[in-house]
């Protein structure tokens, strides 16, 4: 999920997203409510000239509309949320209408926001910059893959082979997997199962789909499919991947901070420093400390100073201090900042 622009005066106001994907429009679903008021591009039917009794075919044409919303749902399988309302803005006022807001569509939300919507649209774009998971829970003769999402995991696809006992069924067996998995770009994944039948599969990915192995691991459940889906979820398996890709994330933020600093470039670090950079409008992206957060004593300030550094365009990144990134941050005085170009400092 994207925010383009937000306008709130007493959680008042209107709010542009774009969806990025399904997860988003299962989020969409519980945010927009009846009497809202939303916007997007749809296609309407041109107007017919009234001299003209039988035109040769109807033409839509793309139009913003803004409809009262009456009803919102969620279309898992058509990939899309229907949002049907009466117009109010646009043209044919008054008339009823569906609204079909898809990945990449651009949605704007006129209402009275409640706290846990807007915690809702935070929790959405954090989750945007998470790893995408999938699991394949397999055992002998079926495999079953799911992408993990946030509403839950979906089940892609069910593989069945035969017993297994020739080397040759095996293998055909386990390329049926892995040219499902061959479609799934930027995804990692988590091989999951009763016995060795796991260990057999990654083994057999390292040999013939290399790339594809770089980005699984192994986990044991009792059972496969929905049922070993969830086993996987309870033991913590996906919240690790997330949590690897966070600290990966942050060591990689805290490199590049600290090549800027050891060049005297695009750089800087203590709050003195931050804040002469936020002044400038200079802040690309904020490093900041979960201590620093925690701490009561400038809680009031950071909260408007975070609030200036988004509304000047500039992302936020909290390092937790349990780990290696984290611990060096603090050791900068806790929040640092790569900047958009150079400052002199007296």
């Amino acid at each position: 999920m994207r925010v383009v622009k937000q306008k709130l005066r007493r959680q008042e106001g209107e709010i542009t997203l774009v969806p990025d994907s399904l997860d988003d429009l299962w989020h969409l679903k519980y945010i927009i409510e009846p009497n809202d008021l939303v916007f997007a591009f749809t296609k309407r039917q041109a107007e017919v000239p009234k001299d003209k009794l039988r035109p040769e075919k109807v033409e839509k044409k793309p139009v913003r509309l803004g409809i009262r919303v009456e009803e919102a749902t969620f279309h898992r399988f058509s990939n899309r949320l229907r949002v049907k309302g009466v117009i109010e803005h646009g043209i044919d006022i008054g008339t009823h209408h569906t609204l079909n807001v898809a990945p990449s569509v651009e949605v704007s939300i006129i209402k009275r926001w409640r706290g846990d919507q807007l915690q809702r649209i935070k929790e959405a774009v954090r989750a945007s910059m998470h790893p995408k998971v999938a699991i394949v829970t397999i055992e002998e003769g079926e495999a079953c893959i799911g992408v993990v999402r946030q509403y839950g995991v979906e089940t892609l696809a069910t593989i069945r082979g035969t017993s297994l006992k020739r080397t040759g069924e095996k293998s055909e067996f386990f390329s049926s997997i892995a040219r499902q998995l061959g479609h799934m770009e930027d995804v990692r994944f988590i091989i999951a199962g009763p016995g060795f039948i796991k260990e057999d599969f990654l083994g057999f990915l390292k040999q013939h789909h290399s790339e594809i192995a770089k980005r699984a691991g192994l986990e044991t459940t009792s059972s496969i499919g929905m049922s070993g889906f969830q086993e996987v979820l309870r033991r913590g398996a996906v919240d690790r991947i997330i949590e690897e890709a966070h600290i990966a994330k942050e060591a990689k933020l805290m490199e590049m901070l600290l090549v800027e600093i050891a060049k005297d470039g695009k750089a800087t670090y203590g709050m003195d420093d931050v804040r002469k950079a936020m002044e400038y409008g200079a802040i690309e992206t904020l490093l900041i400390a979960d201590e620093m957060l925690r701490s009561a004593k400038e809680r009031d300030y950071l909260d408007t100073f975070l609030k200036d550094v988004e509304k000047a365009r500039g992302k936020i990144v909290v390092f937790s201090t349990e780990f290696e990134p984290g611990k060096k941050l603090q050791s900068l005085g806790g929040i640092a900042a790569l900047l958009r170009f150079s400052i002199e400092y007296a």
